[in-house]
């Protein structure tokens, strides 16, 4: 089985058994403040399994089945180590780094509040349009060039994230995105000349 279906499933269960359960929400959704002064540590990991309801739940994981199985796919061929280890080290490390800015922005306010695993899926996305740019992605069942919704995706999320006018995590989706694009590259630094070729049509 796709090692993405085995983390679809799982962050599904402990969303839903969230949804009628808010003190596990409370305990363990992202707060910097917690981190910082009552060091829970599981807080940066955990708050990637739980969604605030099904809509966002049901979207993050569709964009996770959508992407998760080509992603692996390429780091099983362009990367020299098993594919399905590095997913999982892949997936979870994007839940923490996406959550660097906010908990540096927000460790001093104790109302500050997220869930989600938005920032690992943008990762994923963006893992994807560093192997394939042109690779069309469907927005609105409109078909638009990975390369040219990944830079629009990146100028929103910046700009959201300035206005705060509403309760998404905008700066995780960035830099969850930026990581997503720069974590295959560290591990294999030719995919950064294989992605301008790419870009440039160059083969």
């Amino acid at each position: 089985m796709d090692i993405s279906i085995i983390i679809i499933i799982v962050i599904g269960l402990i969303s839903i058994a969230g949804f009628s359960q808010p003190e596990l929400i409370y305990r363990y959704q992202f707060n910097a403040w917690q981190i910082k002064n009552r060091k829970e540590y599981v807080r940066w990991i955990s708050n990637g399994f739980f969604h605030a309801d099904w809509m966002h739940l049901l979207l993050n994981m569709f964009v996770l089945w959508s992407f998760g199985g080509s992603v692996t796919s390429y780091f099983q061929y362009y990367l020299p180590v098993n594919s399905n280890l590095l997913f999982i080290l892949f997936f979870f490390s994007a839940i923490v780094v996406s959550s660097i800015y906010s908990y540096i922005k927000h460790q001093n306010n104790y109302n500050y509040n997220a869930i989600g695993a938005s920032g690992a899926v943008s990762a994923v996305v963006f893992a994807s349009i560093l192997f394939e740019p042109y690779h069309m992605i469907l927005l609105y069942f409109i078909p638009i060039p990975g390369i040219v919704l990944g830079v629009g995706y990146l100028i929103y999320s910046r700009i959201m994230a300035k206005r705060n006018v509403d309760n998404i995590g905008h700066d995780a989706h960035f830099w969850g995105a930026v990581y997503g694009f720069v974590f295959p590259i560290l591990i294999n630094p030719s995919l950064l000349t294989r992605f301008f070729q790419k870009l440039l049509f160059i083969f």
